[in-house]
């Protein structure tokens, strides 16, 4: 074997070696990817059911023929639709019903409600509400309003919870105060 062919295959060994290395160097390499949780998210339906108290106060005109100064339990349950048009801003429309009672009478009331908020952070929504509706009480139904706002606070990734106050007056004519009467309610609400 000439020392030529030899030479000529340790070049061309040498050569293929350098080359697999370069090779090595010049593969690209993509980063991972960034994880980045998305959070709680306000729209859709939910569904849910709250508790609390409703308070009429001294007007001589009554909130929707309850007593006044009366203390009341509520328990009831809602159903909405959240929509968020322009981040971080929130509009829904809800559903209510109640049942209310006290030593002296127990009533039904039905809301339909509009609701305006925004949220603050990925867990948390603060809003207005507003709505129109019926208080059966003895067989007699009165058309009655709300006024109020509320905080909702996501707990998992579905599950909230909620505290909310409204002010209510009834649209009997009379020349009563615009509010007649408050309730205040806490809930929870599965979002779907």
């Amino acid at each position: 074997m000439s020392a030529r062919i030899l030479l000529l295959g340790v070049s061309i060994a040498a050569l293929s070696s350098v080359a697999t290395q370069a090779a090595d160097l010049i593969i690209p390499t993509t980063p991972e990817p960034i994880y980045e949780a998305a959070g709680f998210d306000w729209e859709g339906l939910y569904i849910g059911a709250r508790a609390g108290g409703q308070f009429t106060g001294d007007s001589a005109s009554l909130y929707a023929t309850t007593p006044i100064n009366t203390t009341s339990g509520v328990i009831g349950a809602a159903v909405g639709v959240n929509f968020i048009p322009v981040d971080p801003f929130l509009i829904g429309a809800e559903v209510t019903g109640d049942y209310i009672w006290s030593t002296d009478f127990s009533s039904g009331e039905f809301f339909a409600n509009l609701r305006a908020g925004a949220v603050v952070t990925d867990s948390v929504l603060v809003y207005a509400l507003g709505g129109i509706g019926t208080n059966t009480r003895s067989g007699v139904n009165e058309g009655v309003y709300q006024l109020g706002g509320g905080v909702e606070l996501a707990v998992t990734d579905a599950v909230s919870v909620r505290g909310e106050l409204v002010g209510q007056g009834d649209f009997d004519g009379g020349s009563d105060p615009f509010f007649e009467g408050a309730k205040a309610t806490v809930g929870a609400f599965y979002h779907f």
